[in-house]
């Protein structure tokens, strides 16, 4: 696509053409709006609303306020409530502290991995016989 053609298809999408799609060079800028429209507007595996709550935990471990307004208000228009939102950014910040803790007490990567690999096996086990039984 032209670089017309682009900024016609933002426009139309957006209302506008935002400075920070603007500034992308004209050899970078169809590849670029085809790779954020596809990820970050269409439905794919991942339903938009998540999409956007795991980006909003991600601008928040990366500290990117601009991502973390994107994303906070893309989750919002695709239906997060105030109360998803507030859960995300608490996930990552579990994320982010205990990944910190892991790795400055530099624990043993393989024996956590076999540790939480029983624990998963355990979990699956309790949850099965929690099941009703098929007649």
């Amino acid at each position: 696509m032209t670089r017309a053609e682009v900024d016609r298809d933002i426009q139309e999408t957006f209302g506008l053409v935002p400075e920070f799609l603007k500034t992308v060079p004209d050899y970078l800028i169809s590849s670029e709006w085809q790779s954020f429209k596809a990820l970050e507007l269409a439905e794919t595996a991942i339903p938009n609303k998540y999409k956007e709550l795991i980006g909003l935990a991600v601008s928040g471990a990366t500290r990117c306020r601009y991502c973390a307004y994107f994303h906070t208000e893309a989750a919002k228009l695709f239906g997060a409530t105030d109360e998803e939102v507030n859960e995300a950014c608490l996930i990552a910040k579990n994320t982010m502290g205990w990944s910190t803790y892991l790795n400055a007490m530099q624990f043993d990567y393989d024996e956590f991995k076999e540790e939480f690999d029983r624990s998963v096996e355990y979990v699956r086990e309790q949850m099965a016989a929690q099941e009703p039984a098929h007649a």
